[in-house]
């Protein structure tokens, strides 16, 4: 990332009039669990007046969260919208999903609600760049997972992710978060949680193939599973950028992370 864009992105939000981003809050039709589910969509200024397509990052919260959390935690993302002119949008994972398909019950399956069919609803109703290259995806705690676990395995549809305290590997954790009542009990079911957790599908990555953003506070409870992340991606030579900073798992590290990551993307997209 230059010193040039990052000044230039830095000084575009110092001189925005505060909270210029519009905030919608939707409600999509999820045809895999057969109900309706809210999430929020910030556009840019100048949005309503123009017709330009624009580039989305998928945002995700952490467990015990909600879609709205995003918008109503931090003060940075409204104007980050609109000085990097991106869409962001922030599905809901139901306060515990972790972001897969449940194979224990098939009342879960937010893996496709949020790879699938919150992308497919925000390109019809929304004026988007509507391919892997305008699309990236990250997120906090349970998110930070989500963002790798979906853009991993949805390629296709993700060009960028990125995780932001993430819990990239929940095995150590078998006890917490409601993980087994989506995956079953640890000790017999461990191929599933295996298969779906974030730091395993970096075996299926190939370098180059995505773009790919990690960070996480020192004094977090995932910081060790975010440094062995990022061991296995520096021993497979899959390029990304790591940081860690001081900071907790907390919304006072969050609200510091997420410029760095919007920015991040922000860059993936105009080199596309």
């Amino acid at each position: 990332m230059t010193a040039r864009f990052l000044l230039l992105s830095f000084l575009s939000v110092l001189f925005l009039p505060a909270f210029s981003a519009s905030v919608d809050t939707v409600t999509i039709q999820s045809a895999s669990m057969r109900k309706p589910i809210k999430c929020v969509v910030v556009t840019p200024e100048g949005y309503q007046s123009g017709n330009d397509k624009y580039p989305v990052v998928y945002l995700l919260h952490g467990h015990g969260g909600n879609y709205a959390n995003w918008v109503r935690n931090t003060a940075t993302l409204q104007p980050w919208a609109d000085a990097l002119k991106l869409i962001v949008v922030c599905p809901d994972g139901n306060v515990s999903s972790w972001y897969f398909d449940s194979p224990l019950d098939t009342a879960w399956k937010y893996e496709t609600h949020v790879a699938q069919e919150v992308p497919d609803y925000i390109d019809a109703h929304y004026r988007t760049i509507a391919n892997r290259k305008g699309r990236a995806i990250s997120g906090l705690s349970m998110g930070g997972h989500g963002g790798l676990y979906l853009g991993i395995k949805h390629k296709d549809r993700f060009g960028a992710a990125g995780s932001m305290s993430g819990g990239v590997d929940f095995r150590p954790f078998p006890n917490n978060w409601h993980i087994a009542q989506r995956l079953g009990d640890y000790a017999g079911n461990q191929a599933q949680w295996d298969k779906n957790t974030a730091i395993n599908l970096v075996d299926d990555l190939k370098t180059g193939e995505l773009a790919l953003i990690v960070d996480c506070g020192v004094e977090d409870f995932f910081i060790s599973v975010n440094r062995n992340l990022h061991q296995k991606l520096v021993e497979k030579k899959i390029a990304h950028d790591y940081t860690e900073r001081p900071g907790k798992h907390d919304w006072a590290y969050w609200n510091n992370a997420l410029p760095y990551q919007l920015l991040y993307f922000s860059r993936y997209f105009h080199q596309q």
